[in-house]
């Protein structure tokens, strides 16, 4: 005879069974994919968590294709571009202490500036890049706030700005922050201090190429000059998005669209842009993030507010042909969007 205890018990099994499925089902698939040599192998570390819990992390591939050093998970690596939210970051507590104001000309802040615009460009322009600068010897592209132009230089002046601001060198002010937030393994760029980071690596369709030396240096390390690890940057994610670095005004404007931007990682619409953070939404979910690229290197590090998910994913690998760039990470990004770790199994 099938009582209803029975009847609710299978169903509390299938439930929980068809749960455990679709949940190898998202893991399976990354695994199954950084195995594949379409257009290359993966070679870097993926680290996902939900709630601070990892739920899935792993290394594939060497620290140096040459020695063929495996790769492990606490390995550090250059982010790039991912730089950028560290550097608008530090900014904003400087305008937290009332010594910037975003809206002022940066001409109050780099006196040394000669070329006209830089008493209109605001602090503000700089940290979504609508300030036009191409140069600072040279006329703006476009007037200041018309439009967007990504860049390295807009975040080589902010640093300039935190540096006359605090009275300290950049790397100090960054490294005080990593000490604060106990992100043991993250540091600034430096030729004499590699600790841990592996090699970077250009890969052709049949060969690749160890990059030996890096074109970062003091000047710009506020745009891409953070060496960490995926679980330092988890860390960072846990206190940035859960409002223990900023305040919650500051926090708003560094994750509030501010202009809208392309790119392929994030889709092929225009979507959101903020301060160094794109704001944007695939597959029904909304998330931050942002990707970096060069030196060998590329980064993507997701954010996912609803369900409280961070996706990151650091390669010391980067294709020479740039219709492959961000190969996996699109791909990885996409799985974990429509999967059960996102929107859990009704």
């Amino acid at each position: 005879m099938i009582t209803s205890k029975t009847v609710i018990s299978f169903l509390l099994f299938l439930c929980i069974h068809t749960f455990a499925q679709h949940q190898k089902s998202w893991s399976a698939k990354i695994d199954s994919l950084i195995q594949t040599k379409n257009h290359s192998t993966f070679n870097g570390v993926i680290l996902i968590t939900k709630n601070g819990k990892t739920k899935y992390s792993k290394a594939s591939g060497s620290r140096n294709l040459k020695a063929k050093i495996p790769l492990e998970i606490n390995d550090q690596f250059e982010i790039m571009s991912n730089s950028k939210q560290i550097t608008s970051v530090l900014l904003l507590k400087e305008v937290e202490k009332g010594k910037v104001d975003l809206d002022k000309p940066i001409k109050k802040y780099l006196s040394y500036l000669k070329q006209s615009w830089a008493d209109s460009v605001t602090v503000h322009q700089l940290l979504n890049h609508t300030h036009g600068i191409s140069d600072i010897e040279k006329p703006l592209l476009f007037k200041a706030g018309t439009d967007f132009k990504y860049g390295n230089l807009s975040n080589i002046l902010l640093g300039k700005i935190i540096e006359k601001s605090s009275g300290k060198a950049y790397r100090d002010v960054a490294n005080e922050l990593f000490d604060n937030l106990k992100m043991k393994n993250t540091f600034c760029f430096s030729k004499g201090d590699q600790r841990n980071l592996v090699s970077g690596h250009m890969i052709s369709q049949k060969d690749y190429k160890v990059i030996d030396s890096s074109f970062i240096n003091e000047e710009n390390l506020p745009a891409d000059g953070i060496i960490t690890t995926a679980k330092d940057l988890s860390i960072w994610n846990n206190n940035l998005h859960k409002g223990k670095i900023l305040s919650e005004k500051m926090y708003r404007k560094m994750t509030t669209e501010s202009v809208q931007s392309q790119h392929s990682v994030f889709g092929k619409d225009k979507m959101g842009y903020g301060y160094n953070i794109r704001i944007a939404e695939n597959h029904g979910v909304k998330y931050l993030g942002h990707t970096g690229l060069g030196d060998g290197f590329a980064s993507l590090n997701i954010y996912i507010p609803e369900s409280d998910i961070s996706l990151i994913i650091l390669e010391n690998q980067m294709n020479e042909n740039s219709e492959n760039f961000y190969y996996f990470e699109t791909l990885i990004k996409d799985i974990i969007l429509k999967s059960e770790l996102v929107k859990p199994f009704n």
